[in-house]
């Protein structure tokens, strides 16, 4: 009986050392698979237009790569979270590029997603009452009821030519 425990640990303590290298690879390929998505994403947020100045999220650095985190949650089903930074502190349309970002991401990733969107802590005077607002579907849907807010979501989201 001591014989085939020692066997069979040994059989065990071999298939455990084996497959470590393959599971530390797949785990990498993940995380490469995570950095390629955040990418992505990043290419699609970056050229959202300011909805009061003539320049892109990018150009005022309201977002940047390193805002953006993607996180696999199933088979291929991404985690995205998104940290925007407001120009100033008491930016009064913070909630509107919440919104474009939000609508942006829903109608051009190409792959199935959750999404959150945050203003980076400590970058706005009301940031917990934004948040809540831009990750509140009904919210959302309400304000894209609005003809005037959709047409400025509208405005800020369209490529330009």
């Amino acid at each position: 009986m001591s014989l085939v425990l020692g066997l069979l640990a040994q059989a065990l303590g071999r298939a455990l050392r084996y497959s470590a290298p393959h599971r530390a690879g797949h785990a990498s390929r993940g995380r490469a698979m995570e950095q390629d998505k955040a990418l992505e994403v990043y290419d699609i947020i970056r050229t959202i237009r300011d909805p009061e100045k003539p320049n892109t999220l990018e150009e005022l650095e309201v977002v940047t790569e390193s805002c953006v985190e993607v996180n696999e949650i199933g088979e291929d089903e991404y985690l995205v979270i998104i940290r925007f930074t407001p120009t100033v502190p008491h930016c009064s349309l913070a909630t509107l590029i919440g919104l474009c970002l939000r609508i942006k991401l829903q109608r051009c990733l190409p792959f199935r997603h959750k999404l959150e969107i945050y203003i980076s802590e400590g970058t706005h005077s009301t940031e917990e009452d934004i948040n809540k607002q831009i990750n509140d579907k009904e919210r959302v849907a309400a304000a894209m009821e609005n003809p005037n807010l959709r047409e400025i979501v509208e405005q800020c989201v369209t490529e330009p030519d």
